[in-house]
Parts: structure tokens; C-alpha cells; sequence
């Protein structure tokens, strides 16, 4: 059960309406349990919603795999259901097997990575550092960390608020992961 409101498109304030409205717009989907918990607070949603803008900005320098892939080692590290299987499902619809994907070696460097920041962001080691000082220049490198830091902050949101995994995801999960919540 979640711990926080989930407000119907019907319910919603004209501006939280017009806002849900202008994502569906601007990024298509749908309002999914997160987007719907978020609108009860516009000013949250309009927060949260910037992860688009920097993925946005992102993919021209990385690719749409590779932020699928980040945001998937992000979300799976930090064992957040919602995130998680939503990424699952990105790299599923597109082809590619999230346990076991074949990738680049940039693309393995932003997996692990993102594990790091979700498991031990103050104890990455400095040799690692080197590793993404060698890969991305500086201001991807900020791109990057404030794309993972809205990750994080996403499914810490998704977690602590119990939102529940939306019935459309369920056929993503891991394998023998039957939680909806």
C-alpha cells in the first residue's frame, strides 16, 4: 500500500492537469503511479520531471542505450522496484537483455558507476575517477553526476513513498520478483 497520495487525472488541480497534460506532450507515455503521487504537489512534480530535461541533454553525447543502462544500474543497486523495472522495460522493449547486456566499455564504465553512486557514492575509488576523467570531460561528468543524483532522489521518492509498481510493468520484473510494491 503506498504511503502517498495517488491523485486521478480527474482530481487534479487545472495547473497540475495542464502540467500532466504538457508531459504527456512533451515526452508521450503515460502518467504513471509516480507521475500521479507526484501532482498531488506541483511544485514537486515540476522538480522530478527535469530527469527528462537532463536526459535529454544527455543522450546526444551518450546515446539513449547508454542512459537506459545508467539509469538501470542506478535503480537496480538501489533496489527501487519502480525504477528499476521501468529501465528493465526500456532495454526489454528495445531489445537488450538487462541481466546480461553486451556493451561498450563506455557503456560498462556508466554501469558501473552507476552502481557505485547508488551503493557507495563517498567510497569510489580514486583510480575510478581517473577511469571517468579519462572517458567524459568535465562538463558531461556534471551532466552525468546531476542525471544520477535526480535518479537517486527518483527512486528514494518511488521507495520511501511506497509508490506501486504500475500494473503495465509487472511482465518486467526479474524473474521470481513478483513484489508490486
Amino acid at each position: 500500500m503506498t504511503f502517498l497520495p495517488i491523485t486521478s487525472h480527474d482530481a487534479l488541480e487545472p495547473d497540475a492537469r495542464a502540467a500532466s497534460d504538457r508531459q504527456v506532450e512533451l515526452h508521450g507515455g503515460a502518467i504513471t503511479t509516480t507521475k500521479a503521487t507526484l501532482l498531488s504537489h506541483l511544485p514537486s512534480f515540476t522538480t522530478y520531471m527535469q530527469w527528462y530535461t537532463l536526459r535529454d541533454e544527455l543522450v546526444p553525447f551518450i546515446g539513449e542505450r547508454a542512459v537506459s543502462l545508467f539509469s538501470y544500474a542506478i535503480s537496480d543497486e538501489n533496489d527501487c522496484l519502480v525504477c528499476s523495472v521501468f529501465f528493465r522495460r526500456i532495454l526489454i522493449d528495445n531489445g537488450e537483455d538487462p541481466d546480461n547486456p553486451q556493451v561498450t566499455e563506455t557503456e560498462q564504465l556508466l554501469i558501473d558507476w552507476g552502481r557505485l553512486i547508488a551503493s557507495a557514492p563517498g567510497r569510489i575509488p580514486l583510480a575510478f575517477y581517473a577511469k571517468l576523467e579519462a572517458a567524459f570531460s568535465p562538463q558531461l561528468r556534471v551532466m552525468l553526476l546531476a542525471f544520477a543524483g535526480q535518479t537517486v532522489a527518483t527512486n528514494l521518492f518511488n521507495t520511501v513513498g511506497r509508490v506501486p509498481l504500475d500494473e503495465f510493468l509487472y511482465g518486467y520484473r526479474k524473474p521470481g520478483d513478483e513484489r508490486s510494491s
